[in-house]
């Protein structure tokens, strides 16, 4: 896929979802949204794509700031939904002005990914900002919770719209190119990841999410338009409106 075909696909996946965002109608919005999260993974597993390589479709390293606090290990597990369905390698790093994600992965998957977390996080914040509880201390733990069950929601939709996209016809063929450009292109990641990343250490399992919270996050992430541009005006996760 060469860069122009990437900037075709967003561009494709954005209309959609300006689509869903502009209908009233639940029903629609879902469909818009469904059918921008199927474009990206019919393309995203395309015989032709993986078999003929586009040389300037290079493996790199992307960094994502997910700054300090409570919500950190929650914004890692949006940024792994939507990476893991797209083979984009993720790990964490602390440092002194907060933590930062390093994403390794082809260029093209990784400006996908970009623009589905970044539109992803702001929806989710717009709507974790709107939710109280009594005390200040139950609030951010409802809202970190809200977001790691967004997160699951998101990651388990995109799942989804890849296996819609592989039954699809003309999605993979049946000569054994498919799996074979698969685990080629799977070895590739992996080793350029292992290049870049050095030594990695598995972290501390996050501390559990609230029921409450994590069952309102899917909730709210089964409405969410998956693709759309990152958007503007939108509180950052933890501030609440004035």
């Amino acid at each position: 896929m060469t860069s122009d075909t990437t900037a075709e696909l967003l561009v494709r996946v954005r209309k959609l979802l300006d689509k869903a965002e502009g209908t009233s109608n639940a029903h629609e919005a879902d469909a818009f949204s469904r059918k921008a999260a199927e474009i990206i993974a019919a393309h995203r597993i395309d015989p032709a794509r993986l078999v003929d390589v586009d040389p300037s479709d290079d493996l790199r390293v992307c960094e994502f700031e997910l700054g300090r606090g409570a919500y950190v290990r929650a914004r890692l597990a949006l940024l792994q939904a939507v990476a893991e369905p797209h083979d984009v390698r993720v790990v964490f790093v602390s440092r002194p002005n907060g933590t930062v994600a390093m994403a390794a992965g082809f260029r093209s998957d990784l400006d996908v990914v970009e623009v589905l977390y970044n539109s992803l996080h702001q929806q989710a914040a717009s709507q974790m900002a709107g939710e109280r509880r009594g005390t200040p201390a139950a609030t951010q733990r409802f809202r970190r919770s809200f977001l790691f069950g967004f997160a699951e929601k998101i990651s388990q939709t995109l799942k989804d719209s890849q296996a819609v996209a592989a039954g699809s016809e003309g999605a993979v063929d049946d000569s054994g190119r498919h799996a074979v450009a698969v685990l080629s292109r799977n070895s590739r990641i992996d080793d350029f990841a292992a290049t870049a990343f050095g030594r990695v250490r598995t972290a501390r399992a996050p501390s559990a999410a609230q029921a409450g919270g994590w069952a309102a996050g899917s909730v709210a992430a089964s409405r969410a338009d998956v693709g759309r541009s990152r958007l503007s005006g939108r509180r950052a996760i933890g501030r609440a409106k004035p």
